[in-house]
């Protein structure tokens, strides 16, 4: 099927998949050729991308995404969201600072924007940590033969 991930910069990623994991705000799924047509909105989260059907699991696209919307057809996935990061994209120390620093600013809110703003980062940077630790995940089994 095809799979075209559409940021605000363009077309981040595209191509024939085997399938497609997505956070929707029902929970996660699974999405397969042959799915039935749905159109969800999307939450923050980490969108997997599975090229062919015998691809390993280190050899998965992993994206942190911060909502959107997917249409999903019979033989296509569409996803639309302001922004996408690959896992090759994301730096782990940089993520962990940031997480902290969210953190920080949740702890030192004075009123409520302040708290939704901090909370926003925080689930902003748990996405960028999770995709991360995929990342780390992966190189290992990579340099381990599996």
């Amino acid at each position: 099927m095809n799979f075209e991930l559409v940021t605000l910069d363009g077309v981040k990623s595209q191509g024939q998949v085997y399938s497609v994991v997505l956070p929707t705000a029902s929970g996660q799924i699974t999405v397969l050729p042959g799915h039935e047509p749905l159109l969800s909105q999307l939450v923050p989260g980490v969108i997997t991308v599975r090229r062919t059907k015998g691809d390993p699991d280190h050899h998965l696209e992993h994206f942190a995404t911060f909502g959107g919307v997917v249409e999903i057809r019979a033989q296509s996935v569409r996803v639309l969201v302001d922004e996408a990061a690959s896992s090759e994209e994301v730096n782990e120390a940089e993520a962990r600072k940031a997480h902290e620093e969210a953190l920080r600013m949740r702890k030192e809110a004075k009123n409520q924007v302040e708290l939704e703003h901090a909370q926003s980062l925080i689930d902003r940077s748990a996405v960028r940590l999770q995709i991360a630790d995929l990342k780390r995940r992966h190189l290992v089994l990579r340099t381990d033969g599996c």
